[in-house]
């Protein structure tokens, strides 16, 4: 009876250590990138960039979404400077991208 014990206690040991490797299995979806209107954008993240982007002018935006979450990204510029700031699905600003690197061209 004891040996009984012994090797029930010793299998489930072993189940429980297995169970605790065994990674979950998420699928990562593309992101799908759609054009949107600066007309069909949002009153809140306009007012949001008229408010703390004095100056600059929406160049382009899109609506993003990765794993069913929406975000808006808003391309905005003043004479140089092009900031791209992201929006969540109700308007609110989340944070602003870091500037990508563009090509020198010297004349």
């Amino acid at each position: 009876m004891k040996k009984v014990l012994v090797v029930l206690v010793l299998v489930m040991a072993v189940l429980a250590v297995n169970a605790q490797t065994i990674k979950p299995t998420t699928t990562k979806e593309a992101p799908v990138r759609t054009t949107v209107l600066v007309a069909d954008l949002q009153k809140t993240i306009t007012d949001n960039i008229a408010k703390d982007y004095v100056g600059y002018t929406i160049k382009e935006a899109a609506k993003v979404t990765v794993n069913s979450i929406v975000t808006y990204e808003v391309v905005v510029v003043k004479e140089t400077m092009t900031e791209t700031l992201v929006y969540d699905n109700v308007g609110k600003f989340l944070k602003k991208l870091p500037p990508t690197p563009k090509e020198i061209v010297s004349h």
